[in-house]
């Protein structure tokens, strides 16, 4: 059984439950061990800054960062890693994309989690291929809001 544990470390109210219930959806769709352990993090920008800041080398707030527990990410171990996404940056983007902050968290943490899978987005066509996949992923467990 997968094990994810989702945190909510800002103000605004999101449903736990529901982020915890697309991410075990998520990485059973990604073929991640059964056993697999992830753990979310909802902050703020100020938090999402800081770990930008010190682990990426960028003094920015960004919408989701992804750490790997192994030394690569991949599918095999049990340990996945660690997702951090800003709800005040997902509420900005869900707010220009013309759709709901759920929606948003949700295009997120599939983010989050295909990283930790193996997915990169370091050139536009990776980040073609991944928006693609989280698309594909997202519907195939009935997340997905068509606009």
């Amino acid at each position: 059984m997968m094990h994810v544990a989702v945190v909510n470390r800002q103000k605004k109210r999101v449903k736990v439950v529901r982020l915890e219930r697309i991410a075990e959806a998520v990485m059973a769709a990604e073929g991640c061990h059964p056993d697999a352990e992830l753990s979310v993090v909802i902050g703020d920008d100020s938090r999402i800054r800081g770990l930008n800041r010190r682990y990426k080398r960028k003094d920015t707030a960004t919408d989701v960062l992804a750490f790997a527990q192994g030394e690569s990410p991949g599918r095999a171990g049990p340990l996945l890693g660690d997702v951090v996404i800003s709800v005040e940056t997902a509420a900005r983007q869900a707010k220009e994309r013309g759709h709901g902050l759920a929606h948003e968290l949700a295009i997120l943490l599939a983010h989050g989690i295909l990283h930790l899978t193996g997915w990169s987005d370091e050139t536009p066509a990776e980040q073609r291929r991944m928006m693609r996949r989280t698309e594909q992923v997202l519907k195939q467990i009935g997340e997905w809001e068509e606009l």
